[in-house]
């Protein structure tokens, strides 16, 4: 299958080419959203989270289901989940080696997410098998 590997972003002042899985999340930021990458960078695009959300679904096809939108504001990469603390409301995205990141999600958000893993509708590990 021709599974997309880039995201790109075009707009009137910049393009942005990033290896989408290298992304670990994006928060929202108003009108604007931030793009964390594993080597700790941060992008800012001119657009709202779920205009990105969109783009995302448009733009990646089978291949945007490695991202999940977790709460208001933000999208994870199910790849990088390393822990889910509902009684703490935080989630924790880490490689392992690397990077550790910890963002607080509400814990209704938090169950759902544990629950797609509980019930085994996550599988971003299968997928990268496939490449």
């Amino acid at each position: 299958m021709n599974k997309a590997k880039y995201l790109y972003l075009n707009s009137r002042d910049e393009f942005l080419r990033v290896d989408i899985s290298k992304i670990v999340y994006f928060e929202s930021d108003g009108n604007y959203t931030n793009i964390i990458l594993n080597n700790k960078m941060k992008v800012t695009v001119s657009m709202n989270l779920a205009r990105m959300q969109s783009i995302l679904h448009e733009r990646l096809k089978e291949s945007a289901a490695i991202f999940a939108r977790v709460g208001k504001c933000h999208i994870i990469n199910l790849s990088y989940v390393c822990q889910i603390a509902i009684l703490r409301q935080r989630l924790t995205l880490s490689d392992g080696e690397n990077f550790e990141y910890h963002l607080d999600i509400s814990k209704d958000a938090l169950k759902k997410l544990r629950d797609m893993y509980v019930t085994g509708h996550i599988a971003p590990e299968e997928e990268e098998k496939e490449k």
